[in-house]
């Protein structure tokens, strides 16, 4: 008999936010294709927080993840890490900074050492951690620069019904613009083709690229970057043996009759990418990070303070990350051609 797949390895998230909630949820939703996981967090908040809104969930420290395969079915496996104070629900604590940072490293630690699957992250508060010194705009980064030097992370959001990669991410519009380079849109397009490649199992992707601005320029009567910018980019991709159209106009690109033809829209900045994905597939869609060694994904939404310690946060997008995690690892452990 073959030893189980190393569990998938998941992250506290912001402690004051709902990720305890949501992954609490998802372990009462096992019996729905859930895959197991080990939960980095502190095994006596998971309690207090499923004692106070009357879930039964039995929590059980495991001091190896290894082992949290053979026990998903009958209890809650946690790698645990003891922090104090627990933040109060909606009020985040920087006291509790170093430990979020903490649960990403060893998440990704496990992962190098064959101890989990892939790193599945709860959402974190990006204020609370700037306020501690943490030095990364986000996850997407500080992910990346645990992978090594030369790695260029890309995020995906990605859905049944979509998948949509942004050049530019956590900057201003203003700065978006200014900082769209034609090199960097061939390097995104290239390690998103490579991704659905190699992780989604698409022969040949083919990549839809958006516009800046509105009518992709409308001939240049709407700025000039489509065609200075974006064009040139398209026909460097096509050039490397990449399928890319574009660049189209941003408007009709998501619609019901557009979205069949492509496998993955490449956008120019932060919301053209994620204000579809999430209109078209809140609870369904997933974060995915490209271009890293390990296999990582994030539910689409933040830390819902409003919701927190109410138990009303849905656990779907984690839920939909975890499913992601453990097919897209599965199929990183599977030789090609096997």
């Amino acid at each position: 008999m073959s030893p189980a797949a190393p569990p998938l390895a998941v992250t506290m998230g912001e402690p004051a936010g709902i990720g305890g909630e949501i992954a609490l949820q998802a372990w009462m939703a096992r019996d729905q294709a859930v895959p197991p996981f080990v939960l980095i967090d502190d095994a006596e908040r998971l309690r207090t927080i499923a004692t106070r809104l009357g879930w039964a969930v039995p929590v059980l420290e495991v001091p190896d993840p290894r082992a949290a395969a053979e026990m998903f079915a009958a209890a809650l496996p946690v790698l645990h890490r003891p922090f104090a104070p627990h933040p109060v629900p909606g009020q985040p604590d920087p006291d509790a900074g170093p430990a979020v940072v903490a649960a990403i490293e060893t998440a990704v630690a496990l992962v190098r050492d064959g101890l989990a699957s892939a790193v599945v992250t709860n959402p974190i508060h990006k204020k609370t951690l700037y306020d501690t010194g943490f030095g990364f705009p986000g996850h997407t980064e500080f992910l990346a620069s645990l992978a090594g030097p030369t790695v260029r992370p890309v995020m995906m959001l990605a859905s049944p019904q979509l998948r949509v990669v942004p050049v530019t991410v956590h900057v201003s519009l203003l700065r978006a613009i200014e900082a769209l380079r034609t090199d960097d849109i061939v390097a995104v397009g290239e390690i998103t083709a490579r991704a659905l490649r190699e992780d989604f199992g698409i022969a040949r992707p083919r990549l839809a690229v958006a516009g800046l601005n509105p009518h992709a320029g409308e001939g240049g009567e709407m700025g000039d970057e489509d065609t200075a910018v974006v064009a040139p980019a398209v026909t460097a991709l096509q050039v490397r043996g990449i399928d890319a159209v574009g660049p189209l106009p941003p408007d009709t690109l998501f619609t019901p009759r557009a979205r069949p033809g492509y496998d993955a829209a490449l956008c120019m900045y932060h919301d053209q990418a994620l204000i579809p994905l999430k209109a078209l597939d809140f609870d369904g869609g997933v974060n995915v990070t490209l271009g890293l060694p390990f296999v990582r994904t994030s539910p689409d939404h933040g830390t819902a303070f409003d919701l927190a310690g109410t138990g009303r946060a849905s656990p779907a997008s984690l839920i939909a990350a975890l499913r992601l995690a453990d097919t897209l690892a599965r199929r990183r452990a599977t030789p090609a051609g096997a």
